[in-house]
């Protein structure tokens, strides 16, 4: 796992060497084990990267790594089946034993897209052509590591994470709004948009190809799950066959994740996903493997109990910690340095807490992150589809005329009428009006999805959410005939827009900011496509999601352990922000004429969520926690 950055100005000279030298320094934490440059000044043209050597940790493993006929190339990540495409590729004269050495080989032999579509693995690079004289970009399937690229007013820039791009010439740092709005919504900013204008995601699954530095050119596709859906054949394995199947590909997929010339480990929740995860890998270890987790003082919070029987039964070296609100506390203060651009995942809070603490013993942790999304692991897949079903039968008409009516209501006659500490009846109606109004069930899902259903923005800067990009939900909606089931369309769109964008986010700038690898078995290209190829009776029988997973998990560890409710991995931060330290933090932040000096938010609708939430009325931590993140990161960034 590294960092990589780059220019490509419209003048050249020393200031490419210098600019490529700042952008890179700020990803040492990425890549605490070495860093180098490689620069065409001419050309206005330079490459940047930080290595945390994880294979080959020999100088011949380094970068930016140069092949025999010019091709330049940084790359970070990691390429999973490197050795079987080394003996594709027998006839080179290897130096080493990298990676990076064999993805750049197969590039010269094969071409980049085609050597991407042979490549498994987790990866963001940048690719210096110069007989073509083009530079190229692309990233993995799923999104696992990131990369941001753009136009200032000196060219083209590029970077794993925006810090970098922050020191590139020519920058301007201009908010851009209509990622704000996204943000408010989600609590993350969905691709291809970033929180600054002229700088983007590249896509899951992409690549670009770019001819000269003012070339605005979009992204194409080397894969995509739409064409996995698609070209997709019957399923016809009994099921104990299938579960043999998806036992074999899991533990080779973990074997294949497990190489590493440093320490190895794995997160542990004591949940399905993790604890399956852990299961194949104390199977194939012949020592106690090292896993780790967070644990919480709230009961109700609380899984360390359950990870830690989870690893006395299956015999890993186990090591936990307690989460506090002065533990949070000491956290906060980092996340907008950590995640560059605002993020409101509450979790990432203890998963940076649990990455802190695994690379105190490792440099590469196995994660259970995608299992939920593959095979209909969350709650509100089966919540969505009854309340969709129980509503589908009406016209759309009526569905609409009913909706109008409920608007009309006062709502904070409904809160008044309606008293509970938990949630707001009103707002509870107004999501209901907004589902009862859509046409398909994505669009239904999206409100489910959305913190804000108006989002607090300054009344100047109230803008259309459908007016610019469509969602993810409004893509799916228009192409209907995709998906044939509502929780398949619950999950694809998750894969696309959640997964990579909110979890995956959270997981790398974690995981980074202390040096440490994170790898997630289930997003592994074979065994996303084999997910989507499984019916749903797979994935939820009988009302119990993850199906096939538990039938493996219970040949290791015993069904007592794992049948328990579902918790996520969540903090108690309602309760926290009402009581020091967090409160006090929070009241600064939110103070309504620091608020109007900025311009960003609404002020008033701010207040009196926050107010309602010190009283115990309702818990707003959900719509409060992603105004704080951008306060947070706009006082640090401005």
């Amino acid at each position: 796992m590294c960092g990589i950055a780059g220019v490509w100005l419209r003048s050249g000279g020393q200031e490419v060497v210098t600019a490529v030298q700042q952008m890179t320094a700020q990803l040492t934490h990425r890549g605490p084990d070495d860093g180098g440059v490689w620069v065409e000044p001419s050309l206005g043209l330079g490459l940047g990267h930080r290595r945390l050597a994880i294979l080959d940790r020999s100088p011949l493993g380094a970068q930016p790594m140069v092949a025999a006929n010019g091709l330049v190339l940084v790359f970070n990540g990691e390429i999973y089946n490197h050795s079987a495409l080394r003996r594709e590729l027998a006839a080179q004269g290897w130096r080493g034993h990298s990676d990076t050495e064999v993805l750049l080989a197969g590039i010269a032999e094969w071409g980049l897209v085609p050597c991407l579509q042979r490549c498994r693995g987790m990866f963001a690079l940048a690719l210096w052509h110069p007989q073509q004289r083009c530079l190229y970009l692309a990233r993995d399937r799923m999104g696992e590591k990131p990369l941001y690229y753009g136009w200032t007013g000196a060219g083209l820039v590029f970077a794993s994470e925006l810090k970098a791009l922050r020191y590139s010439p020519g920058w301007s740092g201009e908010i851009n709004t209509h990622a704000l709005d996204l943000f408010l919504n989600y609590g993350y900013i969905p691709s291809p948009a970033s929180i600054y204008q002229n700088i983007y995601k590249l896509p899951p699954g992409t690549w670009l190809k770019i001819p000269h530095p003012t070339a605005v050119v979009q992204p194409q596709s080397y894969w995509s799950l739409a064409q996995v859906i698609t070209t997709q054949t019957p399923w016809r394995l009994s099921p104990a066959e299938t579960v043999k199947t998806l036992e074999e590909l899991l533990t080779q997929t973990v074997r294949e994740q497990m190489v590493a010339d440093v320490p190895l480990g794995a997160f542990l929740s004591g949940g399905v996903d993790s604890s399956l995860i852990v299961a194949l890998m104390q199977k194939q270890s012949p020592q106690p493997v090292k896993t780790f987790t967070i644990g919480f003082s709230e009961t109700a919070y609380n899984e360390a109990p359950w990870a830690k029987q989870v690893a006395q039964h299956l015999g890993t070296a186990h090591t936990e910690l307690i989460a506090t609100p002065e533990l949070a506390m000491a956290v906060i203060p980092k996340l907008p340095q950590i995640y560059d651009e605002p993020f409101a995942d509450n979790s990432q809070i203890p998963t940076f807490l649990v990455a802190e603490l695994t690379r105190q013993q490792v440099t590469v942790s196995l994660s259970g992150d995608g299992g939920d999304e593959l095979f209909g692991g969350y709650r509100q897949y089966q919540y969505g589809r009854t309340i969709w079903r129980a509503i589908a039968w009406l016209p759309l008409i009526i569905r609409r005329q009913f909706a109008y009516f409920l608007q009309k209501i006062p709502y904070r006659w409904v809160n008044l009428l309606f008293t509970t500490p938990y949630y707001s009846p009103a707002d509870n109606l107004a999501r209901l009006a907004a589902v009862l109004a859509e046409p398909h069930p994505a669009l239904m899902y999206d409100y489910l999805s959305r913190r804000w259903l108006t989002p607090p923005l300054a009344k100047d800067l109230v803008i259309d959410l459908g007016k610019q990009n469509p969602t993810i939900f409004q893509k799916l909606a228009a192409d209907a005939p995709l998906l044939n089931d509502e929780i398949h369309s619950f999950m694809y769109a998750d894969c696309l827009m959640e997964l990579p964008d909110d979890i995956l986010v959270k997981v790398d700038r974690a995981t980074m900011a202390v040096g440490l690898e994170s790898r997630a078995p289930y997003l592994d290209q074979n065994l996303v496509e084999l997910a989507w190829q499984l019916p749903l009776k797979y994935k939820i029988h009988q009302g119990k999601s993850k199906w096939i997973l538990r039938q493996i998990l219970y040949q290791y560890v015993p069904q007592k352990l794992i049948e328990r409710p579902k918790q996520g991995f969540a903090l108690p931060l309602g309760e926290w922000l009402r009581h020091p330290p967090l409160r006090d933090w929070a009241e600064g932040l939110l103070n309504p004429r620091r608020l109007q000096q900025q311009g960003y938010l609404e002020p008033q609708m701010i207040h009196q969520k926050w107010q309602e939430h010190l009283q115990g009325r309702f818990n707003w931590q959900a719509q409060l926690w992603p105004v704080l993140m951008f306060q947070a990161w706009h006082e640090q960034t401005s």
